[in-house]
C-alpha cells in the first residue's frame, strides 16, 4: 500500500491463524497480492471522502466536526423552587438574629469614645477675667490690660464713675483670642474733673482655657502646659487623653458636621515645638471625635515670645 494512503477498517475480522509449513518468499508474496483486500482506502483531496461529520483530508489531517443543538432553559426565576424574591431584612429576619443586643451587651463594659462629657467645664467662657475698681468722683478712666512686654492688648474706657465690674472674655481689640500661658497686668487710669490723673497698676495674672462662640465657629484656647500629664502615663504604652482633651472632643462633637473642617494652631517659640505641640494634640483628638479625620488640619506658627510650652487654638469652622 503506497504511503499517502491511509486506512479505515469498517468492520471487526477475525483471523485464524493456521500453523503450515512456511512456503516460499516468491510464492508468499503471490499469495498476499492476491488476497482481496478487507480494507477501504480513501485518498485525500478527492470527491467521497467526507462521511457525515468526518473529513478525511489527508494522511495527517483528520477534521472532525460535531452538531452539537442549542440549549435552551424554559425556566422562569420567579417561579423556580428555592428562590424567593423578598427583601435583605426579610431574608435576615427568617433566622431571627438579634442586631441589637450584642452592642448593648458590648455598651455595658466599652465605653463609647463619642461619649458626651458635659461635667467638664475646664473651658471657661464669657468672662474670663473680672475687674473690680472700688473708685468715685471720677470724670473718666480707662484700663489698660498688658502683657510681659508692656503691648496693650485690650482696653476698656469709659466716663464718670467706673462700673464695680469689669470682665474681659480673652479677645483682644481686633477679636482674636489672646493666648494663655503668658502673665498679664493691667493698669487703671483715672481723671477728676480737674483734670488731675491717678494710676492703680494691679498684680500680675494668667489666662485659664477659654471658649468663644464667634460668627466663624467654635474656638478653645489652651495653653501646652494644660496638656500635662502625670509620670506614669507619660511613659504608657498608651497615654490616656487628659481632661483637656476629652472636654475639647466633646464640645467640638456637639457643634461639629460633617463639613466641617477642625484647624487645630500651635504657636510656640520654635518649629520644632509648635509641630510637636499640633501633632500632638490631633494624635489625641482624631479617636474621640466623630466624622472623617481628613478634616483636621495642622498649623504652626513661630512666635518668640509664645509661652514655655506654647499655646493651642482650635477652630471648628461654620
Amino acid at each position: 500500500m503506497h504511503a499517502t494512503q491511509l486506512r479505515i477498517t469498517l468492520s471487526i475480522m477475525i483471523v485464524i491463524f493456521v500453523v503450515t509449513a512456511p512456503l516460499p518468499i516468491t510464492a508468499r508474496q503471490n499469495a498476499a497480492a492476491n488476497e482481496p483486500d478487507s480494507s477501504m482506502a480513501l485518498k485525500g483531496g478527492e470527491d467521497g471522502t467526507a462521511l457525515k461529520s468526518l473529513t478525511v483530508e489527508g494522511e495527517d489531517r483528520v477534521r472532525i466536526e460535531f452538531e452539537r443543538p442549542p440549549l435552551v432553559l424554559d425556566l422562569d426565576p420567579s417561579r423556580a423552587p428555592g428562590l424567593d424574591w423578598d427583601s435583605t431584612w426579610e431574608i435576615l429576619g427568617r433566622t431571627d438574629i438579634d442586631f441589637l443586643a450584642p452592642l448593648i451587651a458590648k455598651s455595658a463594659y466599652v465605653p463609647s469614645p463619642y461619649m458626651p462629657r458635659p461635667w467638664l467645664d475646664r473651658f471657661q467662657i464669657g468672662d474670663v477675667v473680672r475687674f473690680r475698681p472700688s473708685l468715685k468722683d471720677v470724670a473718666r478712666w480707662r484700663l489698660e490690660i498688658v502683657n510681659s512686654r508692656s503691648e496693650t492688648v485690650a482696653f476698656f474706657e469709659g466716663k464718670g464713675n467706673p462700673p464695680d465690674e469689669i470682665g474681659w472674655d480673652g479677645r483682644s481689640p481686633d477679636g482674636n483670642p489672646t493666648p494663655p500661658g503668658l502673665t498679664y497686668s493691667y493698669v487703671l487710669e483715672a481723671y477728676d474733673r480737674a483734670g488731675n490723673k491717678r494710676n492703680f497698676v494691679g498684680k500680675g495674672f494668667e489666662l485659664p482655657p477659654y471658649r468663644l462662640e464667634t460668627e466663624g465657629g467654635l474656638v478653645l484656647v489652651f495653653s501646652g502646659s494644660d496638656l500635662s500629664t502625670s509620670v506614669k502615663q507619660r511613659h504608657a504604652k498608651k497615654p490616656a487623653p487628659t481632661i483637656m482633651i476629652l472636654e475639647a472632643a466633646s464640645r467640638i462633637n456637639q457643634v461639629r458636621k460633617k463639613d466641617h473642617i477642625i484647624r487645630i494652631e500651635a504657636t510656640a517659640r520654635s518649629y520644632d515645638e509648635a509641630a510637636n505641640l499640633a501633632s500632638i494634640v490631633a494624635q489625641s483628638l482624631t479617636p474621640l471625635l466623630i466624622g472623617d479625620p481628613g478634616q483636621i488640619q495642622q498649623i504652626t506658627e513661630v512666635e518668640p515670645a509664645a509661652p514655655a510650652r506654647g499655646t493651642v487654638k482650635i477652630v471648628v469652622s461654620r
